[in-house]
């Protein structure tokens, strides 16, 4: 027993459908193809001028203040302006030994 119509009209009418039906997953397709093809080829937001990187626990206070390109950064770092990390670094917030933000903000010791 066949699942499809046995005469020609209904035959042409479900013909029709799916025509129309793949042409609108074809459309999709594209559609999501260019999709990929343009996040692929955006560029990533810049980087912050600088971070303050965040403890651990209830409170999460500053730990270390870092310039924005850090290697050393952790998943804790937040964005910060340069009042921000300026105000840290005086408050006694260590600086990154590795980016030496006080030194780019002339906050020394």
């Amino acid at each position: 027993m066949s699942d499809l119509p046995p005469d020609l009209p209904r035959l042409r009418t479900l013909e029709t459908w799916l025509a129309l039906s793949l042409d609108r997953v074809r459309q999709q397709i594209a559609a999501a193809e260019q999709q990929a093809v343009a996040d692929v080829h955006r560029e990533p937001p810049p980087a912050p001028d600088w971070l303050v990187e965040y403890g651990i626990g209830v409170g999460r206070t500053p730990v270390r203040v870092h310039v924005g390109g850090c290697w050393d950064t952790r998943s804790r770092c937040k964005p910060a302006d340069r009042d921000l990390a300026r105000r840290a670094l005086a408050d006694g917030v260590e600086a990154c030994t590795h980016c030496r933000p006080d030194t780019a903000l002339g906050v020394l010791d």
